[in-house]
């Protein structure tokens, strides 16, 4: 029995899998340009309840965001976020391999806050020798964050406004985006989403998808020659069909927010086993990423037969970890670790 990691899950849902081998009979117009794509397109304004959004599919989440900030970005303008932002920590570098610097803000919980961003940009409004810095002209925050921590209405409504009063725009990564969407506890929509945010993007490869990632641009500045952006940065697939078979399939029934609901769920069953062990989580979280602080020993034990990640070492003897659930993760697996877990206790 496994627990799989989502970022290595089992290949795609199977309804994906069943919807792309329907479509293998057809000839399409190639990059993007055809009727099931455009057809995705429509289905995703429609669930954003945003008729004038732009949507393109492009192939993965780092090309994704380095497309999004050459859109966003002039030569001397950075990107800002998190100290644990994905864009600073897990992509080697892209988005300043292309020119673009990311300023980042410490943050303990994944997280960036309205005021953080007011007094940053603040600083930066006030600064009589700011020429000779980089401008920031991107926010940049995911949902949910590479700690498993979500954003709120309320919150999100607060870090818009601040983007607004400096002239900056409002990035949001979605690659996990379905699972915060499908979260018990989750007060944000769709169409808030795209109502909030200048672009963001709705994941497709953490959720189930063969591969893919949905941008969804409301802001008009950033429209323009996008295209051109993304065959630059190497994202634009040839077979652009395969992208939008992938997405009807997600969004024609509610199957995206089935499978982040699945996920979730599991991974609630395995907080509550870890709270009532005595184990303490790392951050509280009510997404599909659960992280555990736990003993040395204990994930040795763990090794060759459940999937976790190393966060990080919190003391000399335990260490945070990461659990991931996905479409793929069944009920069975996740009792098979929770047994295991009180059988170490």
């Amino acid at each position: 029995m496994y627990l799989f990691h989502n970022d290595y899950n089992m290949s795609c849902h199977p309804a994906i899998l069943e919807k792309v081998s329907r479509g293998n009979d057809r000839q399409y117009p190639g990059y993007g340009d055809d009727d099931v794509c455009h057809n995705a397109a429509a289905l995703i304004r429609n669930a954003c309840s945003a008729p004038e959004a732009d949507v393109h599919f492009l192939v993965g989440g780092t090309q994704t965001n380095l497309t999004v900030a050459a859109a966003g970005l002039r030569p001397y303008q950075a990107m800002l976020g998190a100290q644990t932002a994905h864009v600073n920590v897990h992509e080697t570098g892209a988005i300043e391999a292309t020119g673009h610097k990311v300023e980042t803000l410490p943050s303990s919980d994944g997280k960036l806050t309205a005021e953080q961003i007011r007094e940053r940009l603040t600083l930066q409004a006030n600064d009589a020798n700011a020429e000779h810095a980089v401008q920031i002209k991107m926010v940049y925050i995911s949902h949910p964050t590479e700690l498993g921590t979500t954003y709120t209405k309320k919150e999100l409504e607060a870090i818009r406004q601040v983007c607004d009063t400096f002239g900056v725009y409002l990035f949001m990564d979605g690659a996990r985006l379905g699972y915060a969407l499908s979260a018990w506890d989750n007060d944000l929509s769709l169409a808030d989403i795209a109502r909030l945010c200048h672009v963001f993007y709705i994941g497709g490869t953490k959720l189930g998808a063969l591969f893919g990632e949905a941008v969804v641009i409301t802001e008009p500045t950033l429209k323009t020659d996008f295209r051109y952006l993304i065959k630059q940065r190497g994202a634009m697939l040839a077979k652009g069909w395969l992208l939008g078979q992938q997405f009807e399939a997600f969004f024609e029934d509610g199957l995206y927010f089935r499978i982040g609901d699945h996920a979730n769920k599991l991974a609630d069953k395995l907080r509550a086993t870890l709270s009532h062990l005595g184990y303490p989580l790392f951050l509280p979280g009510t997404t599909n990423q659960v992280f555990a602080v736990l003993p040395d020993a204990l994930l040795e034990k763990l090794e060759g037969e459940f999937t976790f990640m190393l966060q990080e070492k919190t003391d000399t003897t335990h260490s945070a970890v990461r659990f991931c659930t996905s479409w793929a993760t069944t009920e069975e697996s996740v009792d098979a670790l929770c047994r295991k877990l009180e059988s170490l206790s």
